[in-house]
């Protein structure tokens, strides 16, 4: 017994070797950063414990920053999460060929991780004054979108470049709770004489329904943290909060070192709210699946 108990720990042991550089890499990079942000955002100038460096985030410059973040996030999750459902279904129970599914995946995978300053340089490319498709609507067809009110870098046009990324990232979530869809609960509703609307709305719609609200969580926690993007298109017409942090970082603006923490602290606290009602409707969405 005594060396069967010495190999089961030992075996232990091995298998933790393996998860070390994880965890070693975990509090490099993200626990000990947090713990410094937390404290950062509760000193003073003098290193002393204050509230008054967090109280500056109710300032006007910078609470209006978060709101536009906010809506931001709100309108692009919400249009993201909705035109992204509808591509999925479609595909998954819509009757669509099977083989639009692999490359609609693949894609969406490609498209959920393409951000950035590749981002907003395609689409200045070709949705700028002097993007392609600007160009052409307006040689071929006398369309000019910016006389009609389109402005890429307002705040509509904003939304309109992360719906690029959100759309991708809902379709590849969204797309195992659809093929999760039992067949039996459809033909169950349809011999009770439901139709196809009726089914998706009383039985499928609330089926999915944590699945469709977590991922809305998860896309507006991705909208919000997005800086690069916003930076690249808007500059600081756009005022995100994003863009105040990475001002206070470069040292633009650095006249109180820890409201950047400050900064960061609020951010962290929105997007862990965000990610927390994720991981709760996931985990029943998975219970419902089961």
């Amino acid at each position: 017994m005594p060396a069967a108990r010495g190999t089961i720990i030992t075996k232990t042991a091995t298998n933790w070797i393996g998860v070390i550089p994880f965890l070693a890499f975990t509090a490099i990079f993200l626990l000990l950063p947090t713990v410094n942000i937390v404290l950062g955002a509760f000193r003073g100038p003098d290193g002393g414990f204050t509230f008054d460096t967090l109280m500056k985030l109710f300032e006007p410059r910078l609470a209006n920053s978060f709101w536009l973040s906010i809506r931001v996030s709100l309108f692009s999750a919400a249009l993201g999460a909705g035109l992204g459902f509808l591509v999925a279904a479609s595909v998954i129970h819509g009757g669509l060929p099977a083989w639009v599914r692999a490359p609609m995946v693949t894609f969406s995978g490609v498209a959920a991780n393409f951000a950035g300053v590749p981002l907003a340089f395609a689409f200045i490319a070709t949705l700028g004054r002097l993007g392609l498709v600007t160009v052409l609507l307006k040689d071929w067809f006398g369309i000019n979108i910016y006389a009609m009110g389109f402005n890429l870098i307002s705040f509509w046009g904003l939304v309109f470049v992360y719906l690029y990324f959100q759309m991708s990232l809902m379709i590849l979530i969204i797309t195992p709770a659809l093929e999760g869809l039992r067949r039996e609960w459809r033909e169950a509703a349809e011999s009770l004489g439901a139709t196809g609307l009726q089914y998706w709305r009383m039985v499928a719609i609330p089926v999915l329904l944590p699945s469709l609200l977590g991922t809305f969580a998860l896309l507006f926690a991705n909208s919000f943290g997005a800086i690069a993007t916003a930076q690249a298109l808007t500059g600081s017409s756009q005022s995100l909060i994003t863009v105040q942090l990475f001002a206070q970082i470069r040292g633009d603006v650095l006249q109180d070192p820890n409201l950047g923490y400050a900064i960061a602290f609020g951010m962290i606290v929105i997007t862990a709210v965000a990610n927390t009602i994720y991981i709760v409707l996931r985990t029943r969405a998975e219970k419902w699946q089961k």
